[in-house]
């Protein structure tokens, strides 16, 4: 599957036409997870669907969703922009962007220096990068040619061999471990614990996918995860809101970030 997704990105690097700029004002990831409004902090994700589960949310207004994550109390936002597979788009984290006041984070596969532009054009202040999916020498200059653009990189690992390797090139600033396998699709929360332990010290550590109840949070939290990317258990919820709220089990948002 995620051979097939990206050469499917391929094609749509070929095709691809840069949106014009949209004006917002930066802000930070590093520092929104840094400093969280609950004991660990949360990056809720807009999302429609996924390859693995199909479907997830029929009745779906990406915009008013991420207005309910932010009256929730999510620390910031996560938006696919992947079209073919998880029935996103770039609009979508454009529109959310002008209108809610946190860090977005854009979702996809980035494989080429052109997403790059094309996330800054669209107003993100954040980008995925996934190790594996490009050799690390050239994840390190998307990195790098990131940054040096104004965005953020949440650089995201499957195994602690990938990650060891990463780290033989570059440290990135948030290292997410996805506890999802990427060539199977199943999730394990024992990837936040086994990989957690070689996270670098100075690196924002962020527990991705199959976090659905209040005990799978406080796992991860225990294995020293600073924030988690939690969609699915939130995109089903009655609410954006009360999603975040059975998730964190009644926490109350910090009276001072």
């Amino acid at each position: 599957m995620l051979n097939q997704i990206i050469e499917t990105k391929r094609t749509e690097i070929k095709n691809l036409v840069q949106p014009s700029f949209v004006n917002v004002q930066k802000k930070s990831l590093y520092q929104a997870l840094s400093k969280p409004n609950r004991s660990i902090g949360l990056i809720a994700e807009v999302k429609k669907a996924s390859p693995s589960k199909g479907i997830i949310k029929e009745d779906f207004n990406p915009l008013e969703i991420a207005l309910g994550y932010e009256v929730g109390g999510a620390d910031a936002l996560s938006v696919l922009t992947d079209q073919p597979y998880f029935k996103g788009h770039r609009d979508y984290l454009s529109a959310i962007k002008q209108q809610v006041n946190l860090p977005v984070l854009r979702k996809d596969f980035i494989i080429d220096p052109v997403q790059i532009e094309e996330s800054v054009r669209m107003g993100a202040d954040a980008i995925l990068l996934i190790a594996g999916v490009v050799p690390n020498i050239e994840l390190k200059k998307l990195y790098e040619e990131a940054v040096g653009a104004g965005l953020e990189c949440l650089v995201e690992v499957h195994a602690k061999e990938e990650l060891e390797s990463l780290l033989h090139e570059f440290t990135p600033s948030i290292i997410g471990v996805n506890n999802r396998n990427l060539k199977t699709f199943t999730t394990d929360l024992s990837q936040t614990e086994t990989i957690g332990s070689l996270v670098p010290r100075d690196s924002l550590f962020v527990s991705e996918s199959g976090i659905h109840v209040t005990e799978d949070l406080e796992r991860v939290k225990n294995a020293g995860a600073h924030a988690v990317l939690v969609g699915e258990s939130l995109m089903r919820a009655e609410s954006p809101a009360e999603g975040i709220d059975s998730l964190y089990g009644g926490e109350h948002i910090a009276a001072t970030r």
